[in-house]
């Protein structure tokens, strides 16, 4: 089995999305010691933004072949202006790529990526979750959601959010978050 651990705060080491998606990994890599990782900080090695000549060869990139050889990818995401940051965003314009991940039938679109987990670990400094006053401004945890169901993946998001409400708050959340990444279920089937 093929684990791709991204992360994209670029919090560094105060990053809750880092923390968790750690946990994430930590918790899969000791139910399966044998999971093969591939670790990317796209904060760190970030991917240049797209132009023609990227889109025009989007079928041969690395990003998208290494989406297609995990079994399962975990994402630590930050929320920055009501969305995720734009280097991981960089990324997401490279693995949603026709003929790879996705095609055109009569209906519409069908995602060629069935089978595969996506767990997203999202830290937001406000509330913005569901009968939050701020839900509407929720843009990442949609993003993410929409491109990874396009692509025909199965996706979990873990969020932390209130980070920026207080010391205690940002702690409470965080311990939550992280209880949630230790519950996160081992148990995968891999596609046949």
């Amino acid at each position: 089995m093929k684990l791709l651990h991204l992360d994209s705060s670029i919090m560094g080491a105060a990053s809750a999305s880092r923390a968790i998606s750690a946990a994430v990994v930590d918790h899969l890599r000791d139910a399966d010691p044998t999971l093969d990782i591939t670790y990317r900080d796209l904060a760190a090695e970030p991917i240049p933004h797209m132009t023609l000549d990227t889109f025009m060869a989007l079928d041969r990139g690395e990003e998208v072949q290494q989406f297609l050889d995990a079994d399962i990818v975990v994402i630590g995401a930050g929320f920055y202006n009501f969305s995720i940051p734009s280097q991981l965003k960089a990324w997401v314009d490279r693995i949603a790529v026709k003929g790879k991940t996705f095609s055109y039938g009569e209906n519409g679109p069908i995602g060629l990526a069935a089978g595969k987990r996506v767990i997203v670990a999202l830290a937001r400094g406000n509330v913005y979750g569901e009968g939050s006053p701020y839900a509407t401004y929720e843009h990442a945890e949609t993003l993410l959601r929409s491109i990874f169901a396009f692509v025909g993946a199965d996706v979990d998001v873990i969020v932390a959010e209130g980070l920026g409400r207080g010391e205690d708050a940002r702690r409470v959340a965080i311990e939550a978050a992280l209880a949630r990444a230790r519950l996160t279920s081992p148990s995968f089937v891999a596609p046949a």
